[in-house]
């Protein structure tokens, strides 16, 4: 199945526009902030924190990566599908195929994130079969190596 990877660069405020443009933050998408000292953890609404130095959004279309650079931000896009002409990425490369494995999850207490984890919005209890969060693998149809492994949604939710 063909897919869309692209890059862009961005001003805080164009970042802004990008995560919250109707394309992108279509219902069912979810959050996930870096800052240096913590994660956000998977939220279902963006934080009134953002930007965060680093980033993404996902649904079950696609998923938007942020990390600043200087004063402004990179930005990957990994996508099933073309995006519209006026988000203004640049294609990398035409060879893109992807595919949904089953998502794997870390505890809540992994010590990568020493302040703790959340899985949408501090939930008490998690339970992995009733978490619609899957992996997708964006691979070159060529040589079939992966080269990123982005968050999705199952669409069957």
């Amino acid at each position: 199945m063909t897919a869309y990877v692209g890059y862009r660069q961005a001003t805080v405020e164009q970042l802004r526009e990008l995560v919250e443009h109707p394309a992108i933050a279509i219902p069912k998408t979810y959050y996930f902030l870096r800052w240096f000292d913590r994660v956000s953890g998977i939220q279902t609404e963006l934080s009134k924190e953002f930007p965060s130095p680093e980033g993404q959004l996902f649904n079950a279309s696609l998923e938007l990566r942020w990390k600043r650079q200087g004063t402004e931000y990179d930005i990957l896009l990994l996508s099933k599908d073309e995006p519209k002409s006026d988000l203004k990425f640049t294609q990398l490369g035409k060879d893109w195929d992807w595919c949904d494995r089953p998502a794997i999850f870390h505890n809540s207490d992994e010590t990568k994130f020493p302040k703790g984890f959340a899985y949408l919005d501090g939930e008490e209890k998690f339970n992995p079969k009733n978490f619609p969060i899957k992996q997708r693998y964006f691979f070159n149809s060529q040589t079939a190596t992966v080269h990123f492994i982005a968050l999705t949604l199952d669409r069957h939710v």
